[in-house]
């Protein structure tokens, strides 16, 4: 349990960040690990409570309070086998997880929570530094073959599983490159794409097929990102293939739908920010969109409008405001009652330190502008009565707006690629498939499974990566009768 008094002797210690200044110069990530030293004092804070509730909290249920003893003790290569034994990519939850295991943490209730997911960064690291991360080709192969369309995480999750189990994986990307939302939609500075690239290869060596730029499905929308230079047809997919998994993302983008949404200079979050992962790329783009000295308003207050500030600042944006249309949260939850679940707080990511106004409770009321461009935001001030937002009266103002990124989050998967499958879909517009009994993960077409955001709608990474192994599970349970994999 680490040390049996470190939650009464040590506190919490924070990884720390290059400062504004010096990380808004480029694209590169800025965030300085632990040291072994730091990361074995917050390793010693695990109290290894008798239910531990950052296991249940973590979606992948790692192992936390074993690893983090095994970081106490100093034996990394112990602790990233148990952190891989639930974790396929803990370089990518380690960095862009919102860590949900901490909100759960028992000690968490009356002081700062265990560091884990600084402690799961330190561990992942350590093993790509000293190359205890290796291919893990099958001992012997099925004969089964199986599509996995998507590459984002949940796709990759799966693929690998798939592998490792003997299956012949060919993985579908309609983007040029392996990735998905983890490639074109989190940006560089939050995620380096050397990441992704490392695991591609090792996935390469346990036999997965990667086949990009190519789309599966048809009639696939303007408003999504598509550069695929081949379309393969759904029947053709499961004529060649054993099973296929559909783990795209959710990709259809919740528009705003006021007067002056069609001016120039009004795009969604997700017209933005491939753009520049694909420069940083070294990819040339034309019409870039740019931020360079124009007044941002982004709309929308999460993760993905988070990433359109530290994007526009790293432009040299002019000024940048974030309006969300939810009341401000308070500054501190009451532990009390939500522990150890997720709780609603203010939270205030390193794009907001990097400079950002912020402002709750504002809805867009339209759009004005001249000559067909977006020049002013028209807002006003709501609040929530009984459920249902009202405008408070007179509370109607105006912004200068040269750009207005839409990031209000996603509505569903493509539906078209949905339709293209004949799948059924649930009351939100995802594939719909149970995750538990006989048949989990199975949709309502032949050989057809569905994973991560396709199948429960807009989530987290750490989501999508339990959905695709254990849809894995369910994939070569209905090819093999039975499945060693784990759950």
């Amino acid at each position: 349990m680490g040390k049996i008094t470190g939650f009464m002797e040590f506190q919490r210690q924070e990884e720390s960040y290059l400062p504004p200044a010096t990380r808004l110069k480029n694209y590169a990530e800025f965030v300085i690990p632990l040291t072994n030293e730091q990361a074995k004092v917050q390793g010693a804070r695990c109290m290894d409570c008798g239910i531990p509730f950052c296991n249940n909290g973590c979606p992948v249920n790692n192992i936390i309070p074993d690893w983090n003893d095994l970081v106490y003790r100093g034996n990394y290569r112990e602790a990233l086998d148990t952190l891989h034994s639930t974790n396929n990519f803990p370089e990518f939850t380690g960095r862009i997880c919102p860590a949900p295991c901490e909100s759960a943490c028992t000690l968490g209730i009356s002081e700062d929570p265990v560091g884990i997911k600084s402690i799961e960064h330190k561990i992942i690291d350590e093993g790509w530094e000293h190359g205890w991360v290796v291919p893990q080709p099958p001992s012997k192969q099925t004969g089964k073959k199986v599509a996995v369309v998507g590459s984002g995480p949940a796709g990759l999750a799966a693929a690998q599983q798939l592998a490792r189990a003997g299956h012949a994986v060919t993985v579908f990307e309609k983007a040029d490159r392996v990735g998905g939302l983890l490639r074109y939609g989190i940006p560089d500075f939050k995620m380096e794409k050397s990441h992704i690239d490392r695991r591609v290869k090792q996935m390469e060596a346990e036999g997965v097929t990667f086949r990009t730029s190519v789309l599966i499905g048809k009639d696939f929308p303007a408003n999504v990102n598509n550069w695929a230079k081949e379309t393969i047809f759904p029947e053709d997919l499961q004529k060649d293939f054993d099973a296929v998994v559909l783990a795209g993302g959710s990709e259809s983008p919740r528009d705003l739908p006021v007067p002056g949404r069609e001016l120039k200079g009004v795009h969604f979050a997700m017209d933005f920010l491939p753009q520049q992962n694909k420069v940083n790329a070294g990819d040339k783009v034309k019409d870039q969109i740019k931020a360079t000295g124009k007044h941002v308003v982004v709309i929308g207050g999460g993760d993905t409008g988070s990433d359109c500030v530290g994007t526009s600042n790293r432009h040299g944006a002019a000024s940048v405001t974030q309006f969300e249309l939810m009341p401000m949260p308070p500054e501190q939850e009451n532990k009390s009652l939500v522990w150890p679940y997720w709780p609603t707080k203010l939270r205030t990511s390193s794009s907001h330190e990097e400079g950002c106004e912020r402002d709750w409770a504002v809805a867009t009321k339209r759009l004005e502008g001249k000559g067909g461009k977006v020049e002013k935001l028209i807002a006003c001030r709501v609040e929530w009565k009984d459920g249902k937002m009202v405008e408070v009266p007179n509370s109607e103002f105006e912004m200068k707006a040269d750009l207005v990124f839409l990031a209000m989050g996603f509505v569903s998967p493509v539906a078209t690629i949905l339709d293209a499958f004949a799948v059924d879909k649930d009351a939100r517009g995802n594939a719909k498939a149970t995750t538990d009994g006989d048949g989990c993960y199975k949709t309502s077409a032949a050989k057809v499974f569905a994973a991560g955001d396709m199948r429960r709608g807009q989530s987290l990474v750490v989501w999508a990566i339990r959905e695709g192994r254990q849809c894995a599970r369910a994939v070569d349970e209905f090819l093999m009768g039975s499945s060693e994999l784990p759950r």
